[in-house]
């Protein structure tokens, strides 16, 4: 009994007007197809009266089919027109809806504006800003750090081959030299063609002083 009484809503009345249009576009759909059989019909009865000569009844029936096209024509419209009532409830229906959504989400986003902090807001940014800031500039220090060591390795490495170029130019009489360098507890074989090299141990040293090397 309660249910008797309880008051439609917006989307109540919709959803029943969409049903009633409904079934007014089928009875509309039934009435055509009842005009078309009798339309066909007419016709059978006008050629049959044509076959037996009865003009008359030619004429009458002729006036008549008229009148049956139009009103099935009619049909036409009336069904056309129903669509678009239809449709436009549908849209009318969905707007509603789109209204309804838009009200809880501005109610939402006032209760959210209601309980920020505009100013807490600014300062969790503000500090969010400077430890980033700071974050950029440790990473700045690390990889100038790490650009320096390897620049330092690079020329170690780069002092290292100037040497080695040197000493394969002079390899015969570094060799010598070096071939002349007493090992502790050994003789040094060799020593009698060390006296044949063709530089002093002056000009070796004086040439790699001149390459920069010590």
């Amino acid at each position: 009994m309660a249910s008797l009484f309880k008051k439609k809503t917006v989307d109540d009345i919709i959803k029943q007007q969409s049903r009633e249009l409904r079934g007014t576009q089928r009875q509309i759909t039934r009435d055509r197809a009842a005009l078309e059989r009798e339309e066909k019909q007419m016709e059978a009865e006008i050629k049959k009266m044509a076959k037996s000569g009865n003009r008359e009844a030619c004429k009458i029936l002729a006036k008549q089919l008229v009148q049956l096209r139009k009103q099935k024509n009619r049909t036409y419209a009336v069904s056309s027109k129903v669509t678009s009532m239809s449709t436009q409830t549908k849209v009318m229906n969905s707007q509603m809806k789109m209204a309804g959504a838009m009200s809880s989400t501005a109610k939402t986003m006032q209760a959210v504006n209601k309980k920020m902090d505009p100013q807490k807001t600014m300062k969790t940014m503000q500090e969010f800003q400077k430890e980033n800031m700071k974050m950029g500039m440790t990473e700045d220090m690390i990889n100038d750090t790490m650009d320096d060591f390897l620049d330092e390795s690079g020329d170690e490495e780069e002092s290292q081959d100037i040497v080695n170029q040197v000493l394969d130019e002079i390899g015969i009489e570094i060799s010598g030299k070096m071939v002349r360098a007493p090992a502790a507890g050994k003789s040094v074989p060799g020593a009698a063609a060390s006296k044949k090299a063709t530089m002093s141990d002056e000009e070796i040293e004086r040439q790699l002083r001149a390459l920069g090397v010590d």
